[in-house]
């Protein structure tokens, strides 16, 4: 028996074009559309980062098209908030994302 294909992973990285009080305002949301995501599997780890306006991002997605279509449906997005977004998909080759 063949075993099944392990999903693309892919690493995304937000830089917020917003203030702090701006994303303050909608991140509630904008985490619960994360953690719908993270239950159905999609969203594998997600943060911002700690002295910088930017965010990481990490998915299981069959294609870097796709989850650029499912990430223009986050409310940080949808309020204009993101000023660049990078999809890269990655190969983790040890740790907890990884296929083996």
């Amino acid at each position: 028996m063949k075993k099944k294909e392990a999903m693309p992973v892919f690493a995304v990285n937000y830089i917020y074009s917003a203030t702090e009080e701006q994303l303050n305002e909608i991140r509630p949301i904008h985490r619960q559309w994360l953690g719908a995501l993270l239950e159905k599997g999609q969203l594998l780890a997600s943060g911002p980062m700690v002295d910088n306006p930017e965010a990481l991002l990490i998915f299981s997605s069959e294609s870097a098209t796709e989850l650029a279509s499912l990430l223009d449906n986050d409310p940080f997005d949808i309020a204009g908030f993101i000023g660049s977004r990078s999809i890269q998909k990655w190969n983790p080759v040890f740790g907890p994302f990884s296929s083996s």
